[in-house]
C-alpha cells in the first residue's frame, strides 16, 4: 500500500482486520472508541498530516470480523499488541480515544519500550466512586436519548442521525454496538477496577485530553487517569463531550500534533 492509501485488510495471526492507513512520517496507531473511524474523518485527514496515521478497526467493529474466542477487552488489548509488533519502526506513538483510550493505556503498561508518546482522549477503564456515584455512565442500561445528550456538548449539530444513514452504514453501527456489549457489558461495564494499580508503569510521556462536556466519563476522573500515570499532561477541550476528536477536531489535533511532535 501507498502512503496516502486509505483503507488495506491485514492478517494478525487467524485474524483479519480493516485498518485505515494514511499520511506520512512516523507511525501514530489509532485505537478507536464506541464505533471504529471513517477513513474520511476531519481528524484522520488533519493527523495524516502530520503522522503516519494507522487506525485498525478492533474484531467486531467496523469490517473486521471476530472469531468465537475474542470475547473480552484483554484479547482486544492482545490484538492491539500484534498490530503494534507488526508495525517495523523502533519506536510508535499510540493515541486512543473514548473505549480505545482503555485499550491504548493497557498497550503502553505491556509494550513499555515500543511507545514513545501516548495521547489518551477520554479513556474508559477506570472508576473510582461507589456505584451510586455515576463517574462512568451505564450505557447499556440507560435511555438511548440520555446517552446521546451524555456524549455530545451539542447533540443537535453532532450526534448520528440514523434515519438519514444507508442501510450499510446502520449494519455497521449495529455490529459496532454488538461488539461493545460483549466486550463491555458482560463483566465490570467498562472499567478494569485493577487497572489504575497498573498505570503507573506507563513509561511514555502522555497527554490526557477530556472534553469539557463529558457526561460518559466525567472530566474529574480524567484527571485521576493523569495523576496515576508519571509525569502525565491533563487538558480540557472546551465545547466538546466524549467524543472532543469529533466535536472539536481542530483544536483536537493541534493539542495533540503539538505534544506528538516534541
Amino acid at each position: 500500500m501507498t502512503a496516502n492509501s486509505a483503507t488495506e485488510r491485514i492478517a494478525i495471526g487467524n485474524l483479519d482486520l480493516e485498518v485505515i492507513r494514511k499520511g506520512r512520517g512516523r507511525p501514530l496507531l489509532v485505537m478507536h472508541g464506541f464505533d471504529n473511524f471513517r477513513p474520511d474523518a476531519p481528524f484522520i485527514e488533519a493527523l495524516a498530516q502530520h503522522r503516519t496515521v494507522i487506525a485498525p478497526s478492533l474484531p467486531g467493529f467496523g469490517a473486521s470480523k471476530r472469531p468465537d474466542d475474542v470475547r473480552t477487552v484483554a484479547d482486544l488489548v492482545n490484538v492491539a499488541l500484534a498490530v503494534l509488533e507488526s508495525i517495523p519502526d523502533e519506536k510508535v506513538s499510540v493515541m486512543g480515544c473514548s473505549f480505545g483510550g482503555w485499550i491504548a493505556a493497557e498497550l503502553a503498561i505491556k509494550s513499555p519500550r515500543r511507545i514513545d508518546r501516548l495521547v489518551l482522549a477520554d479513556p474508559l477503564g477506570l472508576r473510582i466512586s461507589p456505584p451510586q456515584v455515576p463517574d462512568v455512565l451505564d450505557i447499556f442500561n440507560t435511555h438511548p436519548a440520555k446517552v446521546r445528550a451524555a456524549a455530545w456538548h451539542d447533540p443537535a449539530k453532532w450526534a448520528p442521525d440514523h434515519d438519514e444513514m444507508e442501510d450499510p452504514e446502520l449494519v455497521t453501527i449495529a455490529r459496532n454496538w454488538e461488539s461493545m456489549n460483549l466486550y463491555g457489558w458482560v463483566k465490570n461495564c467498562l472499567f478494569d477496577p485493577g487497572l489504575k494499580r497498573w498505570l503507573g508503569h506507563i513509561k511514555a510521556p502522555t497527554l490526557v485530553l477530556w472534553g469539557a462536556s463529558d457526561g460518559i466519563v466525567t472530566p474529574a476522573l480524567g484527571e485521576v487517569y493523569a495523576r496515576a500515570i508519571p509525569g502525565a499532561r491533563f487538558e480540557l477541550i472546551p465545547q466538546a463531550g466524549h467524543h472532543p476528536h469529533i466535536e472539536q477536531a481542530d483544536a483536537f489535533v493541534e493539542r495533540a500534533a503539538a505534544f506528538l511532535n516534541r
